[in-house]
């Protein structure tokens, strides 16, 4: 299998074009639980440009009914990045002085339950995100309240 490069600077120019407005290609899932990652999946396919079409496991989008719950679930998401030993994007988790724009970061509460996943979009001199779901352009990471939070280093994508 054939590495690529993840493009970081198309991520992050996809988030800000797109953190306060909404793509048309793609469903807008904000009245279904919210459309936080579903952005961070199109961000991730900005600067990947490729998606994982294996059934229920893999990272998708072709419809509202026609997409895996990696693109759209904060948890399945992660699953997805963290263990995806396939074609698409793969991550692991760092510490926070280890990101990167471009990496994802996860909300969560103190149980484990992680529920939000903004994209970084700038690391200096502090961390910058955009998401939706609470629409942020190039927002403080600072500013948010959250009990647990983890960080995913996009390391490269698989073709």
């Amino acid at each position: 299998m054939k590495e690529k490069i993840y493009d970081r600077e198309r991520a992050v120019r996809y988030a800000r074009r797109w953190a306060i407005g909404r793509n048309p290609v793609y469903y807008d899932f904000e009245k279904l639980g919210g459309d936080c990652t579903n952005f961070v999946s199109q961000c991730l396919y900005a600067g990947s440009e490729v998606m994982n079409f294996t059934p229920v496991m893999g990272w998708y989008y072709r419809s509202l009914g026609d997409r895996t719950a990696a693109w759209t679930g904060v948890e399945y998401l992660y699953n997805f990045l963290v263990n995806n030993r396939s074609v698409g994007p793969y991550a692991r988790i760092v510490a926070q002085d280890a990101v990167m724009p471009g990496d994802i970061v996860q909300l969560g509460r103190a149980d484990g339950d992680f529920y939000h996943s903004p994209i970084i979009t700038a690391v200096f001199p502090e961390i910058l995100v955009c998401a939706h779901s609470f629409d942020a352009l190039d927002r403080p990471l600072s500013s948010y309240f959250y009990e647990n939070i983890r960080f995913l280093h996009i390391e490269g994508v698989r073709v």
